[in-house]
């Protein structure tokens, strides 16, 4: 049985689709001082899998997915498998100056106190999230998805990460499809002047993808499409997991060169052409079998 929260409804239902599975419905509203109502409507199976992304209003899809899980625990539901397929609060993981709140620590303490089995997210910001978690955590990756679809929309590409951080998501593309790949490298000239190209190839008269786990104000994708201008692609598209989009993101990324952008669906957005339904239905496959 699949529960879809406010966040997340339609990939909870293609991941009931993908899975041969049922969804069971859920009532949510707000009171008019801005606190949830929730009720988890019709009969409950005791193997129940919760769809949630965390993203923006981060507070109130935590707060909804905190009031299903303990809802479910107290209807006696033993196993809870908890779809997270974006991440609220997850860019830090340690605390680095005196004081700070780690803040990835308390939502993890937080999902799994309010009663999940098992958590399974996309694409984390950081890997050392999951060790955060005293329950079984899956952090999943979505580049298969994303090189589908540049198999089918791109012809010749060449995959290039915006920065060396983000190698291995265009490496990983890179290699599903057998093409080439690249990240955009800082050379300093001298002391005033630094010049950004790719490290190795020569991305003139070439399809050029550009590969990023989140775009969330587009700063470094728009330089990226810059560079990549500059020496000459044929054509630019940009591709990420989470399509977090800040503002008027979009419009600089598009403005900047970029002839497509392209995301997932980890959350809701313009952009959000590119399904992990059967990459999330996959694993928890895997996980049926496994147990």
């Amino acid at each position: 049985m699949i529960i879809g929260g406010s966040s997340s409804q339609k990939l909870a239902a293609n991941i009931a689709h993908e899975m041969d599975d049922v969804l069971c419905p859920i009532e949510t509203r707000k009171f008019p001082d801005g606190e949830r109502y929730l009720r988890i409507k019709g009969d409950v199976e005791d193997d129940v899998v919760v769809v949630q992304s965390t993203g923006y209003p981060q507070d109130e899809n935590l707060m909804e997915l905190f009031l299903i899980l303990k809802t479910l625990r107290e209807m006696d539901i033993t196993n809870i498998r908890t779809v997270i397929p974006y991440f609220g609060y997850g860019r830090q993981e340690k605390s680095f100056n005196k004081g700070e709140a780690v803040s990835a620590r308390v939502v993890c303490q937080l999902i799994e106190f309010a009663g999940a089995s098992s958590v399974y997210s996309m694409n984390l910001h950081e890997q050392g999230i999951c060790d955060l978690f005293n329950i079984p955590a899956y952090n999943l990756s979505a580049m298969p998805a994303i090189a589908d679809y540049v198999k089918n929309n791109v012809e010749d590409p060449v995959i290039i990460a915006p920065d060396k951080g983000a190698l291995g998501f265009a490496q990983e593309i890179a290699q599903i499809l057998n093409c080439e790949s690249d990240y955009l490298e800082k050379i300093r000239l001298s002391p005033e002047n630094v010049e950004t190209k790719p490290k190795n190839l020569d991305v003139d008269g070439r399809d050029a993808v550009i590969i990023d786990d989140i775009i969330s104000t587009g700063g470094t994708i728009v330089n990226a499409c810059g560079i990549l201008t500059e020496h000459h692609a044929s054509k630019i598209i940009v591709g990420c997991v989470h399509p977090v989009l800040v503002g008027d993101a979009l419009l600089k990324i598009f403005s900047a060169g970029a002839d497509d952008v392209v995301g997932t669906n980890t959350l809701k957005s313009e952009v959000s052409n590119v399904s992990v339904a059967s990459l999330v239905a996959d694993a928890l496959k895997m996980d049926n079998n496994l147990g």
